[in-house]
């Protein structure tokens, strides 16, 4: 059976640096294990492959029986060619040690096409990289290709009734990309090949490759002389400032020359960490709190984002609200009285929310929220969903205020923010007291993965149990803000 020395995903490894390469051949077992986000990318790839097939229907699909295994695919897919199959799924090609595998192989008028399916919005750079890899293969081995194209997802399809696939997607020829890549190819796999070859580790320095396009497997072995808290790669905005620093030898935030040029907001992490000072410029705090109109609502949504939409009126990647929280308060001394919602998981959630919202937050007082853009874009986006509650949802977003100004504006500053204004930031600096770290979901990417299993029927575990972890986590986040702003009052008084 034909062996291949590098395929699609460990050339696209080497390209990005060749120690990751190196590592990926001999030290798997620096490889941490997949968690359950990326198995979800993983699996909404392979669900999105196999809708694009519709488009091209009547294939004959050349999976292999394993992963590891291509060599009956390579067979099966030139036997294919041969007994005069127009359309392939899967694929696969060895040319030069080098092993690719296709999404989509169709034969036309015009010649052989090829078509890689990728669960993205649009065409990305990388993805034109690794398509040009297995045009390079293809052709290589002996089949003319008459196009090459990048199959991603379209957001301005709009669902109404049964998926339509063939508006599902858009198809982008990537031709003319390809072959710029190509260039410098044949020249840079012979370099990987030759690295491997020489069977030790090549000498290659942390840098920015590290995480583009994507953040490296090994960067837990990489990085390890990099301290793990307080680095200078912690500069907020620092764009290059970082490698810069790095290079001078400069490796934590506290060791920053006091003359370096830094931004204002650099200035004050800096500073932070070396006065251990927290910072509160009291008449614009004041004068903010002082804005605020009573009852106070502090609410919090959760929201799903399918790429395939799963309900009329939604697109691809569309943020579907199924959650939110709120803790209320009459007066800046009341104590907080808590409202939540969480869908049943049975079809669309709009409605049953938006409805429950309304009554929820009421008509009168100022509504809360953290980065609240993103709840101002999801209450508009459910007036434009739902019209029949459109006034009542544009009421709403009139009323919104964000709690994260100001820490934005350097109102208030804590050394244990780390020059950040994210909740998951602030919260820790203010009320350490107050955590996240005992939830069984503590964060919005998982509360986001685990409903949409639930919405698609995958789910697996205990529902109830579920549902209890969602509302924790949904909870605790506007609990947060309520904890937040008595510090802020505190701080003023």
């Amino acid at each position: 059976m034909p062996t291949h020395l590098l395929s699609k995903s460990t050339y696209m490894r080497g390209r990005q640096c060749p120690k990751a390469l190196w590592y990926s051949k001999n030290r798997r077992d620096l490889i941490p294990p997949v968690d359950a986000r990326q198995q979800a990318i993983f699996d909404r790839g392979t669900e999105v492959g196999l809708l694009a097939q519709q488009l091209f229907p009547g294939g004959v699909d050349l999976s292999p029986e394993h992963h590891y295994d291509y060599g009956p695919s390579i067979a099966a897919t030139q036997a294919a060619i041969a007994r005069g199959e127009n359309v392939i799924y899967e694929a696969a090609f060895l040319h030069d040690e080098v092993l690719a595998a296709l999404d989509i192989l169709v034969r036309t008028e015009e010649g052989w096409k090829a078509y890689e399916v990728k669960s993205s919005s649009g065409v990305k750079d990388y993805q034109v990289n690794d398509v040009a890899l297995q045009a390079h293969v293809i052709e290589g081995s002996g089949l003319p290709l008459a196009d090459v194209s990048i199959v991603h997802l379209n957001t301005g399809y709009v669902r109404q009734g049964a998926l339509d696939v063939q508006r599902l997607f858009t198809i982008t020829s990537v031709k003319e990309r390809v072959a710029v890549e190509r260039r410098d190819m044949t020249a840079r796999i012979a370099e990987l090949k030759a690295m491997l070859a020489l069977g030790k580790e090549p000498q290659v320095d942390i840098g920015p490759q590290c995480n583009d396009p994507f953040p490296c497997d090994f960067q837990g072995h990489c990085w390890a002389h990099v301290p793990g808290e307080r680095s200078v790669f912690e500069l907020v905005n620092g764009r290059s400032l970082p490698w810069e620093l790095y290079e001078r030898g400069i490796l934590r935030l506290e060791d920053i020359p006091e003359e370096e040029a830094l931004s204002r907001a650099q200035q004050r992490q800096v500073e932070g960490w070396r006065t251990g000072r927290v910072v509160v410029e009291q008449k614009a705090l004041r004068r903010w709190l002082g804005e605020l109109r009573y009852p106070l609502y502090h609410f919090d949504f959760e929201t799903v984002m399918p790429a395939v939409p799963l309900y009329d009126g939604t697109h691809p990647f569309q943020q579907v609200p199924f959650q939110y929280s709120i803790h209320v308060q009459a007066s800046h001394v009341a104590e907080a009285e808590h409202r939540e919602f969480l869908a049943d998981g049975a079809g669309d959630p709009r409605a049953a929310l938006v409805e429950r919202l309304l009554r929820d937050l009421g008509t009168e007082g100022d509504i809360l929220a953290y980065h609240a853009d993103f709840e101002r874009s999801r209450l508009r986006e459910l007036a434009r969903d739902l019209p029949h509650h459109a006034d009542g949802l544009a009421a709403l977003v009139d009323r919104v205020k964000d709690l994260e100004v100001p820490f934005k504006n350097g109102w208030y500053y804590a050394p244990g923010m780390n020059g950040r204004t994210s909740i998951k930031m602030v919260l820790p600096a203010l009320v350490p007291d107050l955590g996240y770290a005992d939830l069984a979901i503590n964060e919005g990417g998982m509360a986001s993965l685990a409903f949409t299993q639930l919405l698609t029927g995958r789910y697996t575990g205990d529902v109830d149990r579920l549902r209890h972890d969602l509302l924790a986590y949904c909870r605790l986040d506007t609990l947060a803000m309520v904890r937040i702003l008595d510090v802020l009052e505190r701080a003023v008084q």
